[in-house]
């Protein structure tokens, strides 16, 4: 499955879900996702990408081990399903968006949590959110050094 369907699939789901465990599970399927991102990136993206997108796959894995992954089976990890990227761009865009709202939703978590270790997974968990959301930013602003140093296509070239 290419990644923006997984990524849509995924705010859906962190969207529809109610319940504090629920919210922690999608968080987890989102950390998954951007760990599979980053590793794809990494192995495949543009040169200048590849040391970012490691990154990426480190915290994204750092913020799957901070959350209790509910005995998810390899046929429950969404990312287990990426079959391609597509456009590196659209896709951090994506990504930038969901783990935004990740944060958001582990906010709402912790502020409500009444046990002080889920607050502090919550905390962690927050933590490697943002730090995957810097690393997502900063491949953008690569992206567009790279566009912006790219020459345009001369349009009278060909012309008699």
């Amino acid at each position: 499955m290419e990644a923006m369907r997984l990524i849509e699939a995924s705010r859906h789901a962190l969207a529809r879900s109610q319940e504090p465990s629920e919210i922690v599970a999608e968080v987890w399927q989102s950390q998954a996702l951007a760990q599979a991102i980053g590793s794809r990136l990494a192995i495949a993206g543009p040169p200048e990408l590849r040391g970012e997108a490691l990154g990426l796959s480190e915290v994204g894995g750092r913020g799957c081990g901070v959350l209790d992954a509910l005995g998810l089976g390899t046929e429950g990890i969404r990312a287990a399903r990426l079959t391609g990227i597509g456009g590196a761009h659209e896709v951090l865009r994506g990504l930038d968006e969901l783990l935004g709202e990740v944060g958001f939703a582990l906010v709402a978590v912790a502020m409500g949590a009444d046990d002080e270790g889920v607050y502090w997974q919550c905390m962690e968990a927050i933590d490697a959110a943002d730090e995957a959301r810097d690393r997502v930013l900063e491949m953008l602003r690569r992206l567009a050094v790279r566009e912006q140093s790219l020459p345009e296509p001369d349009s009278t070239a060909g012309a008699p």
